[in-house]
């Protein structure tokens, strides 16, 4: 079946980086489009980053470019998504999905706070 697992979530201060991965299985993930997404209290999920099946085509959100970088490894079969500058608005539960057909991961928690 297919399974998402998302991990690499934390505390951190503002300034500081984390780098998200998500491990994919019960699929041909070679083959398919990836995103991260990101929901904070009280607020709609929102897209992050979404990167293409071959990693040649990626795209972010206006909030997180610049600071973010998504990328894939089609042999570990894993997605990543590297964070810098920390934010406290970037504090939400993170999300790895895949675009097609829909299937999301169970989300890793991301609090940036001093």
């Amino acid at each position: 079946q297919v399974q998402l697992v998302e991990s690499g979530g934390g505390l951190v201060q503002p300034g500081g980086s984390l780098r998200l991965s998500c491990a994919a299985s019960g699929f041909t993930f070679s083959l398919n489009a990836m995103s991260w997404y990101r929901q904070a209290p009280g607020k709609e999920r929102e897209l992050v980053a979404t990167i293409s099946s071959t990693g040649g085509s990626r795209d972010y959100a206006d909030s997180v470019k610049g600071r973010f970088t998504i990328s894939r490894d089609n042999v570990k079969n894993t997605v990543y998504l590297q964070m810098n500058s920390l934010k406290a608005d970037d504090t939400a539960v993170y999300y790895c999905k895949r675009m097609y057909p829909g299937y999301w991961g169970q989300g890793t928690q991301v609090t940036v706070s001093s």
